[in-house]
């Protein structure tokens, strides 16, 4: 199988490369600044040359609270540049393979979000995601995975903890009442990969197994370094951000454990793993 894979430089487009790699797949990685995908006519001569029968987007305007300023600049990657792979991936009936977010929903659900479930973003971010939802959906063949509070190999919540510790903090302040579920890149391009494989279309929603709060989840970075601090829990009222957080953005995966016949590992276990090999 020929796979082009969007922003293969960032967490998630980094561990589908190594696992495409591992099955032997045939896979392209494009990335800035050398193919920036929102200049159509270049991404549909790419795709005609190259012929993929699955083009994954992992490329994305992912600074959530600098999208508040730049809301153009974020829809212009986040949903036009994706109009024009939909519409490359139409020339060549590939399957288009779109990313996608928790932050399409506002938050105010009292269970887990299903797929089906009405998408009321609350940030510009999350706006030109859901818009890019919208845009993938031209795509003949295509599939929108919406994941969560994704972490690998990159910047991220589990990085910018550790690197706190290692500098010496004793005290962290971090937000305890906004909820959701961890997820390792590694993990979700495996279950990508699997959904890739079965040719499933569709929505779906990825994410390791489990709910926790963001102080949770330093809870849990903080005992699995063994480090010796305290993590204070504190309210999103006393840690403003430009851009509104949904407070509940738990994925609800029964569609993804009925298609895989098991759920994603645990968030904790990914988390472990995660750290065994940084």
């Amino acid at each position: 199988m020929r796979l082009l894979l969007t922003g293969s430089q960032g967490q998630l487009g980094r561990a589908l490369a190594v696992a495409s790699q591992r099955r032997c797949l045939d896979v392209a990685g494009i990335d800035l600044p050398e193919h920036d995908i929102s200049d159509g006519p270049r991404v549909t001569a790419l795709v005609r040359q190259w012929r993929p029968a699955v083009i994954v987007n992992c490329a994305a305007f992912t600074a959530v609270d600098l999208a508040e300023e730049h809301e153009e600049e974020a829809r212009r990657v986040n949903a036009e540049a994706v109009g024009h792979l939909a519409a490359a991936a139409n020339t060549v009936d590939a399957l288009l393979v779109q990313i996608s977010t928790d932050y399409v929903f506002d938050g105010t659900a009292s269970r887990p979000y299903r797929e089906d479930d009405p998408c009321r973003p609350l940030s510009a971010y999350g706006r030109s995601k859901l818009a890019g939802e919208l845009a993938a959906r031209q795509a003949r063949r295509h599939l929108i995975v919406r994941t969560a509070w994704l972490y690998g190999e990159g910047q991220n919540f589990v990085g910018a903890i550790r690197r706190q510790l290692e500098a010496g903090a004793r005290t962290l302040r971090v937000v305890n009442d906004q909820f959701g579920s961890p997820t390792w890149a590694v993990d979700l391009a495996e279950a990508l990969l699997a959904l890739v494989r079965l040719e499933v279309e569709g929505v779906v929603h990825a994410v390791n197994d489990g709910v926790t709060s963001w102080h949770g989840f330093a809870c849990e970075i903080v005992r699995l370094l063994g480090a010796d601090a305290e993590v204070v829990p504190v309210s999103t009222a006393q840690m403003p951000r430009p851009a509104r957080r949904p407070p509940w953005s738990v994925l609800d995966t029964t569609l993804l454990c009925s298609i895989l016949g098991k759920p994603m590992p645990p968030w904790q276990d990914a988390l472990a793993r995660y750290l065994a090999i940084r």
